[in-house]
């Protein structure tokens, strides 16, 4: 059984990262997403919270694994028996981020592979920051977030 780990902050989860998972479940047989504890990152919604809205809104999809880790992607992937590392690209901007970190990876860890997948063209714009911008200043997101995440995003800045 082949495992990817799709790594990420998650602070929410988005339809865009929804369509990379499904996208991942076409190639390997398991995704395991695991919500990083970034300490560079202020996030709006606790690891716990963020768990809960990943496990809600995968609940359909099956051979998805929700978790949390602390440190490296490599090594959460070790642990969790992955063979390669999901990484979502929108644009080119993302590339050289992606590039230069896939490359450290391989260091770190050169029997794991990193596998790019690029979200459907409906959502090569979305992220979860321009996503919580919108629902700062009241917008309705929905049609870009799953349910859950749209009622707590609601909920969180209600004026």
């Amino acid at each position: 059984m082949s495992t990817a780990l799709y790594p990420g902050t998650f602070d929410p989860i988005t339809y865009g990262h929804l369509d990379i998972i499904r996208q991942a479940l076409t190639i390997f047989d398991r995704v395991v997403v695991t919500v990083a504890r970034n300490p560079r990152k202020d996030p709006l919604f606790t690891v716990e919270e963020r768990i809960e809205m990943i496990q809600n809104a995968t609940a359909e999809v099956g051979s998805v694994t929700v978790t949390h880790y602390d440190g490296l992607s490599v090594e959460a992937a070790r642990r969790h028996g992955a063979i390669a590392l999901i990484r979502g690209l929108r644009a080119v901007s993302d590339f050289e981020a992606e590039f230069q970190m896939t490359l450290m990876n391989r260091q770190l860890a050169p029997e794991i592979e990193t596998v790019f997948l690029m979200p459907s063209e409906q959502y090569t714009y979305l992220s979860s920051s321009i996503v919580k911008e919108v629902a700062r200043f009241g917008g309705d997101v929905s049609q870009f977030v799953p349910p859950l995440v749209s009622e707590r995003l609601r909920h969180r800045f209600q004026r």
